[in-house]
């Protein structure tokens, strides 16, 4: 069985002073192609069984969809960021925060 490899990328935005996005992103070994599977919001104080709560979902989340298949690749990490802001500004206020 031939499966695509995949490098990790942890990408981190502050938000504001007690906030930040932390964004899951996978490079695609094969082309150098990037995606963005997921954002998740931060706050201090921080909660460790959320943390763990998100740690866990990202992984489940790699396992369910490709990521290619969930939002697309792009040449870079930057578009990647820039495209999934755009598709999901709508619902980023809604995200669970640790």
């Amino acid at each position: 069985m031939t499966s695509e490899l995949y490098r990790q990328h942890i990408v981190w935005r502050r938000v504001s002073n007690d906030r930040a996005a932390r964004y899951v992103c996978y490079e695609r070994l094969c082309d150098s192609r990037f995606s963005v599977q997921s954002c998740d919001f931060y706050s201090l104080p921080g909660d460790r069984d959320v943390v763990r709560q998100l740690e866990d979902q990202a992984v489940e989340l790699f396992i369910e969809t490709d990521p290619v298949e969930r939002s697309g690749s792009f040449a870079t990490l930057i578009e990647a960021i820039a495209a999934f802001d755009i598709g999901f500004e709508s619902t980023t206020d809604d995200l669970p925060t640790a």
